[in-house]
């Protein structure tokens, strides 16, 4: 994720190992807009004017940014895995965490180290490759981020609508419009881009603390319950060796594990994490070093922290809800599909504490799919204007999320605002820019 330019919160200037700076038409070389409404998207500001951070952030409020699209996906993650694994679920999660802890994370610590102006792996590679091979790299690896930028945004207003129109408050209201209302967020999404996203720092801690305290408590109450009836525990073991027809807990977390790839939207936050190092608080030394050490490990405490906090609750999570919903509820259509956490917060605690968590969520949803449009109204700008791929306009802020927005409606219609039909092609770019990550470093590696 980057932050817009217009927020207060800038990037630094680029390193000399680093790629090329932007190269778009200065204010005077670009042909000035007659109309009004061309005048209008001129005024939004540009996103070629990059600045030096004034003040860096601890890295422990960093985290809450990271987290914002990271620890977000609890509110679907869970449901996505007793679709895709159902019975499963536990133990194919845990394969999901055991990938997080001992690959993506030691993957994403090294590309700290060597992209530490915040422009992660596909700069990475853009460095270690030259010309055309460079280019080809590069526009296959935007395409992918691009797809990961626009689903998060489509895919979280899209849980944020099913939450609204299931709570017991609100669906009398909105009936069954989660189309209409993830449509709406969208729109607002958009306007407050268009008039500038700012205090992304603050508004991220303030989203994002209650959001997991809220996540802790439903869950931690569930696994309470789970442990004063020890039948349930007995009662899924038994029912996870008759669907699998195995015998053995070696042949069940084979088949757990051919199932990961369904399961790897949790792992969306390692590619936001490396992006918002420049906000990272850092030493005064730093400044006049080639490699910043200080906020390199600071870096690397902010994603060890973010992967150990998100793993902990995607085993809480998987391991609850795999026992205490019924396989009916968390069907596709079933009153626990995409939001299985609220689920329980409402069966549990009734529909005052589960309207407050469905708030919460709500907001932590909407707010991930901002993150992932300031991301990408920064990413696009970054690359296609130095190959020649982008009209004019592509420097103004305002075009630029016109056309997202556009394209963000293209893919609501599409798939009608369904959260599982478009959990696939997300988990397939989240992968697909692990893998490059992956890759990067090796290449690093081996040179170095």
């Amino acid at each position: 994720m980057a932050i817009n330019p217009d927020s207060g919160i800038r990037y630094p200037s680029l390193q000399p190992d680093t790629p090329r700076v932007l190269e778009l038409p200065t204010r005077e070389t670009a042909p000035a807009p007659m109309s009004a409404l061309g005048r209008w998207f001129a005024s939004g500001g540009r996103l070629d004017e990059p600045e030096a951070v004034e003040r860096g952030y601890p890295w422990y409020k960093v985290v809450c940014l990271t987290g914002v699209d990271y620890f977000s996906t609890l509110a679907y993650q869970p449901g996505i895995a007793l679709v895709a694994a159902g019975l499963l679920s536990p133990i194919a999660t845990l394969v999901l965490v055991v990938v997080t802890l001992c690959a993506a994370l030691p993957v994403y610590c090294a590309v700290a180290r060597r992209s530490f102006v915040g422009q992660g792996s596909i700069a990475m590679l853009e460095n270690l490759f030259g010309g055309w091979k460079s280019k080809i790299f590069v526009l296959i690896l935007l395409g992918f981020a691009s797809t990961d930028f626009v689903i998060t945004m489509t895919l979280s207003a899209a849980d944020a609508a099913r939450h609204a129109v299931a709570n017991p408050f609100l669906h009398p209201y909105l009936g069954n419009g989660q189309f209409w209302v993830t449509t709406l967020l969208l729109f607002i999404l958009a306007t407050v881009f268009f008039v500038g996203f700012k205090e992304a720092i603050n508004l991220a801690v303030a989203l994002v603390v209650p959001f997991l305290a809220l996540n802790l408590f439903v869950l931690g109450y569930g696994l309470l319950e789970i442990l004063r009836h020890p039948a349930l525990i007995e009662h899924w073991r038994v029912g996870l060796f008759t669907t699998t027809g195995e015998t053995n807990w070696t042949a069940v977390f084979l088949v757990s594990a051919i199932l990961f790839p369904k399961l790897a939207l949790g792992l969306s936050g390692f590619e936001t994490g490396v992006s918002v190092m420049p906000l990272v608080q850092s030493s005064v030394e730093d400044a006049h070093r080639a490699v910043p050490m200080l906020r390199v490990r600071n870096t690397r405490k902010m994603l060890a922290l973010a992967a150990g906090i998100m793993s902990f609750y995607l085993l809480l999570s998987s391991f609850v809800t795999t026992i205490l919903i019924p396989p009916a509820a968390y069907q596709v259509g079933g009153p626990a599909a995409g939001r299985a956490i609220a689920y329980l917060a409402h069966h549990m605690f009734g529909s005052i504490f589960g309207s407050i968590y469905d708030l919460s969520t709500i907001l932590s949803l909407w707010f991930a799919g901002a993150s992932a449009m300031a991301g990408l109204i920064n990413l696009i700008p970054r690359y296609l204007p130095r190959f020649g791929m982008a009209p004019l306009w592509v420097a103004y802020r305002r075009p630029m999320v016109a056309l997202l927005l556009l394209v963000d409606l293209l893919v609501t219609i599409v798939f009608q605002a369904n959260v599982d039909a478009q959990a696939g092609a997300y988990a397939t770019c989240v992968l697909v820019l692990i893998l490059s990550a992956a890759i990067a470093v090796t290449i690093a590696f081996w040179h170095e």
